[in-house]
């Protein structure tokens, strides 16, 4: 069994590596520009009609809704940049002062036009036009490729559908409160024990340096979102996207009382130096109360990112349970500082603040909470959706006609969106 195991490895490793976005981008673009190039060697005048692949190249991203606002922009660009290059043309055709010209008039009808990104290319099509002789005939032919290259670009979407990166940006957001568990359980070791000013500021440092992690998560949340707009094989698309977004900003505001919380203790290492930050017994209530705060963290990442409804509902217990065992600890941690604080009252200012931070963490990821958020940000999407779009759930309704969902599959869903805004 085992040697089975081993010889199917390196085939899992590519059916894991197939669906990275460099390697699916890789493989669509590649099918794009050439499919791109073959159709305008048929339809163009040039004998090396490259602004096609380049187009398509430019224009196939890794989402549907990417592909579909770059393919629009970038043919908008490179029809302003030949228009304001015959313009030129006619009247002082080429130069060097009227090559600047040219440059800084394209440059703004590029930022007229809204093209956003795609601003330099404006002027790029505008000098590539006017460097040649037969101004006219380029012009159009660069007009026609432009427009090839985007059609076989919207259309790579149809052969070659896009994948929904859920998955993925799941599996980030579950990174990302482990990471945030781990940090969680070694600053309450540390908090039990005679922690140096040193260490507690190196905590610190830590727990700061997790908003570039948040950074990078929420780049794959965007992705994922992308991948979910006007995806016709996505019913669920606004549930998966609210549900995502809300769950990362849940663990970012934890992240953040997190570092008060270790701004906190640092400046309480400060005071107390060379004594132990609090007495033996209320060290291991705190430390135990860090460490179920963790495991809850965990918990809400796991419910966040499940979406098959038995999982979903034993990870709620899970959490639930385990935010009544950390409210418990809580309440005994306040008693603990409470009578200390009778005898000591020094820095009782920092000792209460450990107490208003844990709350906070634990207010947040309540289920109540959660719940009352995910059913505000579900209605307001869809409230905004339908404003802008309200064309769009009829459509979503055809195309789910056409594709003949079964009934079965459509009651699945139907039921799993009931259980996910009932959790």
């Amino acid at each position: 069994m085992r040697d089975v195991r081993e010889r199917a490895a390196p085939l899992l490793r590519f059916v894991r590596r197939h669906r990275e976005p460099a390697v699916v981008q890789a493989f669509r673009s590649s099918a794009a520009a050439t499919i791109a190039y073959v159709i305008a060697l048929h339809l163009s005048p040039e004998a090396a009609p490259l602004t096609a692949p380049l187009t398509a190249l430019l224009v196939v991203q890794v989402t549907l809704y990417a592909t579909l606002t770059n393919g629009v922009r970038r043919v908008n660009a490179v029809v302003a940049g030949v228009l304001v290059a015959i313009a030129f043309s006619l009247l002082v055709g080429l130069t060097w002062w009227s090559l600047g010209l040219l440059i800084v008039a394209a440059l703004a009808v590029g930022h007229l036009v809204r093209v956003d990104e795609y601003v330099p290319e404006v002027a790029i099509s505008a000098m590539l036009v006017l460097g040649v002789t037969t101004v006219g005939n380029t012009a159009w032919a660069r007009v026609l490729e432009t427009l090839i290259g985007a059609v076989v670009g919207l259309s790579i979407n149809l052969l070659l559908p896009p994948p929904v990166w859920v998955e993925e940006a799941g599996e980030s957001i579950e990174g990302l409160a482990r990471r945030v568990r781990q940090l969680m359980l070694r600053i309450g070791e540390e908090a039990a024990g005679r922690t140096p000013s040193e260490q507690a500021a190196a905590r610190l440092h830590e727990a700061r340096r997790l908003d570039h992690d948040i950074v990078e998560v929420d780049a794959a949340l965007r992705q994922a979102e992308d991948s979910l707009r006007l995806n016709p094989r996505v019913r669920e698309g606004v549930l998966h996207r609210v549900v995502l977004r809300t769950g990362l900003d849940t663990l970012e505001i934890c992240t953040v009382v997190l570092r008060v919380l270790a701004r906190t203790l640092t400046d309480l290492t400060k005071e107390r130096e060379p004594a132990p930050l609090f007495p033996a017994d209320t060290s291991a209530a705190l430390e135990r109360l860090l460490s179920e705060i963790a495991d809850a963290v965990v918990s809400f990442a796991v419910l966040v990112t499940t979406h098959v409804s038995e999982n979903a509902e034993s990870a709620e217990e899970r959490l639930t349970s385990q935010l009544g065992q950390a409210a418990a600890t809580r309440d005994k941690l306040a008693q603990l500082l409470l009578e200390q604080l009778q005898h000591d009252a020094r820095q009782w200012q920092l000792h209460g603040a450990v107490l208003t931070e844990v709350n906070r963490m634990l207010d947040e990821l309540d289920t109540e909470h959660r719940s009352r958020r995910l059913l505000e940000e579900l209605d307001r999407a869809t409230r905004e959706q339908g404003d802008r779009l309200p064309w769009l759930p009829r459509l979503r309704e055809s195309i789910h006609r056409r594709l003949r969902v079964p009934d079965r599959l459509r009651r699945n869903r139907r039921g799993g969106r009931r259980r996910s805004r009932d959790s």
